[in-house]
């Protein structure tokens, strides 16, 4: 602790350290509610003659800086099509120092910016790597067709390409060869352990909240640790500092209200000012389901019930620095008659800051937070599974800017964790694991920008603490500009996580992921598949990307990417499904694969994902076609694990109709191959021979049912697809308030795609079928 705490001083004293040239710096505001406005691009133009132009990009916090800025007069120029052209004059007169500014951005006095080209993107293709990632907007997940009244984020989730769902109920996403619990999702740098419900049109996400979603399927830099996959950080803007406001929506399927308003306002040009901001939903199925969807479920409706509580409250100084704290709630129930019942709950809370040091060209972030997650699955005929963690997460990290658009990141985190897992595997031997884990993950970042290059090195080293394990993991992104359309990207590294999910192989389709710490009750030795023998002392897991790739802006409007990637895992966790003894004393001659908990495995994953982007004035056309394939190792044999799908396409449009643009038609149709699942090969009567040797099978009368498995994963279940159709009318009134009417219409011709078959009754369930639904929301 002494170390950590050490560190973090070390850290916060080397922000002045850096060399201070002269900086101008500051903050973009919506002036109608003060939040701020992310990836704008900023110009600073020299009056004198001969000189550079210079400039910056905001970043998800609004707040952009330009170091290295010579004395002299400026024009400082930010242009935005939402919003009214903003020109101020910056005077210069010292060679070191900084100015620091806020810019209020109005909007529009009547002036037609329809066909203003936004040039901040363009401008961030140039100066960042940006390969496999997606950054979405709120009005980006509006897009996507959504059920009733609500769009959500797990629309967007699922057309991202990489991306392998797992279809309309489950709320599990596969991405590029990793599993749910491979994939780290952030909220305001909090890590949310289960984002997705049950039914699998939403998840704990509040739409209207949302101001950036940055969605990472691999290769991502060193700011990011504790996960081998992908990463999903979200972001939330802050309540309207200035007005009461909110937004209340009611459909079939759940009810929502979003407040928000100002706490205490700004009370002179640049002063302080706080807001808080509320969202909650309930899902309304109970009420409505056996009445209007008669025909999912034999009759008995959608068995779904979840609510979700979020609020936040943040304090903004008159320079820019903010605090904010919040807490959330989430809770989930589902009963699959005669089947299995699933439920899961999470709560916590916690606060995060942006400071920006008088006098200190550093940028500087942080947070504090915990929460507590649990989740049950009990199976007809089989035995109870639950799985609980209690997280607390404390990080800081400093940015530095450079010219050129360049930056240094670097930063530090500490988690503790406390994980309860107990399972069963095949043979219903029990799986039982209680662990308390501490991990430091420490990074550094470097961003070099020329003209046709941009450079991002990065490391970080993952201590497992608990483990006596370090992680050295080394990054890197490069970008080359070709021409001012065409661009190559590669990124790469080394990536580790502590967090393993066991699942059954008694679902055809998964429904249950447990989640514990590493464990290390593992085989002592492992054999690769290039039969190499390992050693391995625990179950950490570990995971190499590689990701090439090229871009096209085809024209302004019409954008192409193409990205070819490869994970390998060296060492991978898994439940033992062999598992048949104890690991004791009077089981020492016993292979390690019949005793221990986990085995350890290995894997690879690779493909190739295509995205072609069209979006213009009332237009937007989104199409994604996604190859994978994935292998797992465990040692003897290499299998398909549960996602391995083939191919995959999501195709998007959406168009908007009407002089004022109030009437929008969104569209989605996705087509997947089938996901693999192990056959039910026969049956047998499961005597346990409970009077040893002198058992007579033939009179005990045993009404248990064992099963006989076939090949593992060998089989493939049906082509998945699915037509999705939104209408939304809009009604703008005088006094700035807003209501909207959504028809939407899921599954528009009826395709019966499997969901989930139980092995014992071999009773199937299929994912929904054609579900017309009609919302109404009014926002004020």
């Amino acid at each position: 602790m002494k170390l950590v705490l050490s560190l973090i001083a070390l850290l916060v004293i080397s922000t002045t350290t850096f060399g201070q040239d002269h900086i101008v710096r500051g903050f973009i505001h919506n002036n109608l509610n003060d939040e701020v406005i992310p990836f704008q691009k900023v110009l600073l133009i020299p009056t004198e003659q001969g000189r550079d132009i210079l400039g910056a990009t905001t970043d998800v916090n609004g707040f952009f800086s330009i170091p290295k800025v010579s004395i002299g007069v400026y024009l400082l120029k930010i242009q935005n099509p939402e919003f009214a052209l903003y020109e101020r004059e910056i005077a210069v007169t010292k060679k070191d120092g900084i100015t620091d500014i806020r810019v209020d951005m109005l909007k529009p006095d009547g002036t037609d910016l329809d066909e203003f080209e936004v040039s901040a993107e363009t401008k961030r293709k140039t100066t960042e790597v940006l390969i496999s990632v997606s950054s979405l907007t709120k009005k980006d997940v509006e897009r996507i067709p959504g059920m009733g009244a609500e769009n959500d984020i797990v629309g967007a989730f699922s057309v991202t390409p990489g991306v392998v769902t797992t279809g309309d109920q489950g709320g599990q996403l596969y991405v590029r060869g990793g599993t749910p619990i491979q994939n780290k999702v952030l909220l305001d740098g909090m890590t949310v352990y289960n984002p997705f419900h049950s039914i699998g049109f939403f998840s704990i996400f509040e739409t209207e909240l949302i101001k950036n979603v940055d969605i990472y399927t691999g290769g991502f830099d060193s700011r990011y640790g504790g996960r081998i996959s992908s990463i999903m950080d979200i972001t939330y803007r802050d309540g309207n500092k200035k007005e009461f406001g909110g937004k209340v929506s009611v459909s079939p399927f759940l009810g929502k209200l979003v407040l928000e308003g100002p706490l205490y306002r700004q009370k002179e040009k640049g002063g302080g000012a706080a807001s808080y901001v509320f969202s909650g939903k309930h899902s309304l199925l109970d009420y409505t389901a056996k009445s209007l969807y008669r025909n999912v479920n034999n009759g008995d409706g959608l068995p779904y019930n979840f609510t979700d509580l979020y609020g936040k409250l943040t304090f903004a100084a008159s320079g820019g620095s903010k605090f904010s704290f919040f807490g959330f709630n989430n809770n989930d129930k589902v009963n699959y008659s005669e089947i299995a019942d699933l439920s899961f709950s999470q709560s916590g809370g916690g606060m995060s800051f942006v400071l920006v040091p008088s006098g200190s060209p550093t940028f500087i972030r942080g947070h504090l937070n915990g929460s507590n997650y649990k989740t049950t699955f009990q199976e007809v005929g089989a035995n109870e599974r639950n799985s609980s963690i209690f997280g607390a997460d404390l990080g800081f990290d400093f940015t530095y800017f450079l010219k050129n658009e360049g930056q240094i990141d670097y930063g530090i985190n500490m988690n503790l964790f406390k994980t309860d897992y107990l399972t069963y595997n095949e043979a219903a031997s029990k799986i039982q694991s209680v662990s308390n884990t501490t991990e430091i993950g420490a990074y550094v970042n470097y961003k070099w920008v020329t003209t046709r290059f941009v450079i991002q090195p990065g490391f970080r080293a993952q201590v497992y603490a608990s483990l006596s394990t370090i992680s050295p993991e080394p990054r890197l992104g490069v970008k080359f500009n070709a021409t001012e359309r065409f661009r190559l990207k590669f990124s790469g590294g080394r990536y580790s996580q502590n967090f393993t999910s066991a699942s059954s192989d008694r679902d055809v389709v998964n429904l249950f992921n447990g989640l514990l710490s590493a464990p290390t009750n593992v085989q002592e030795t492992f054999i690769t598949e290039f039969n190499k023998v390992k050693n391995p002392k625990n179950g950490l897991q570990y995971s190499w990307h590689a990701i090439l790739g090229g871009e096209v802006d085809l024209t302004k409007a019409l954008s192409l990417n193409i990205e070819g990637y490869y994970k390998f895992f060296p060492q991978l966790s898994n439940i033992n499904v062999n598992k048949i003894f104890d690991d004791t004393k009077d089981f020492d001659d016993v292979d390690d694969v019949y005793k221990k908990d986990f085995l350890i495995e290995s894997g690879q994953s690779y493909g190739l994902d295509i995205l072609l982007k069209y979006s213009k004035d009332r237009l937007f056309l989104w199409g994604v076609y996604s190859y994978g394939k994935s292998t797992r190792w465990d040692g003897f044999t290499s299998y398909a694990p549960v996602f391995d799908r083939r191919h995959n396409i999501n195709l998007v449009g959406t168009y908007v109709f009407g002089k004022k643009k109030t009437l929008e038609v969104n569209i989605r149709w996705n087509l997947a191959s089938g996901l693999p699942f192990t056959p039910t090969a026969g049956f047998y009567q499961n005597d346990n021979m409970g009077g040893g040797v002198t058992t007579d099978y033939t009179t005990s009368n045993v009404n248990e049912v064992g099963l006989l498995l076939g090949d593992y994963n060998s089989k493939r279940l049906p082509y998945y697809h699915r037509l999705d159709v939104t209408v939304k009318k809009q009604f703008k009134f005088k006094n700035s308030t807003e209501l909207e009417i959504i028809g939407a219409i899921t599954n528009s011709y009826d395709r019966k795609n499997i969901f989930y078959v139980n092995r014992v009754t071999n009773k199937t369930v299929y994912q929904f079928p054609l579900l017309p639904s009609m919302g109404i929301s009014y926002k004020f």
